[in-house]
């Protein structure tokens, strides 16, 4: 069992910074992707960014070249590190593990709230 605790959200003004963090308990194998997905009210909950052991991320488009993600593995974290946020960043943010081997599973975190707003 995987247990991810997400903090860092918060208020902040259009073009500002946030950095969220997740901290995962439990087993973390190297083949999982860990990732932050986002929820605004009425929307789907979509990909915001994911990234393998190994570094390899990817980013949904909307955030591409403002948002980057990092991993510690030593410690069984991720980063996301928000720059030049939009009012249309504001949602839950959520932290995500994705699973393939040894079997297949997808936990979630709580949430934090990010609103951007002057």
């Amino acid at each position: 069992q995987v247990q991810l605790v997400e903090s860092g959200g918060g208020l902040v003004q259009p073009g500002g910074s946030l950095r969220l963090s997740c901290a995962a308990s439990g087993i973390i194998f190297s083949g999982d992707v860990i990732g932050w997905y986002r929820q605004a009210p009425g929307k789907q909950r979509e990909l915001v960014a994911a990234i393998t052991s190994g570094g390899r991320s990817n980013y949904g488009n909307s955030v591409k070249g403002r948002f980057t993600i990092s991993r510690d593995n030593a410690k069984n974290s991720v980063y996301l590190q928000m720059n030049s946020l939009k009012p249309e960043d504001t949602a839950v943010y959520y932290c995500n593990v994705k699973r393939v081997v040894p079997y297949s599973s997808d936990y979630w975190g709580q949430g934090t709230q990010v609103t951007v707003s002057s």
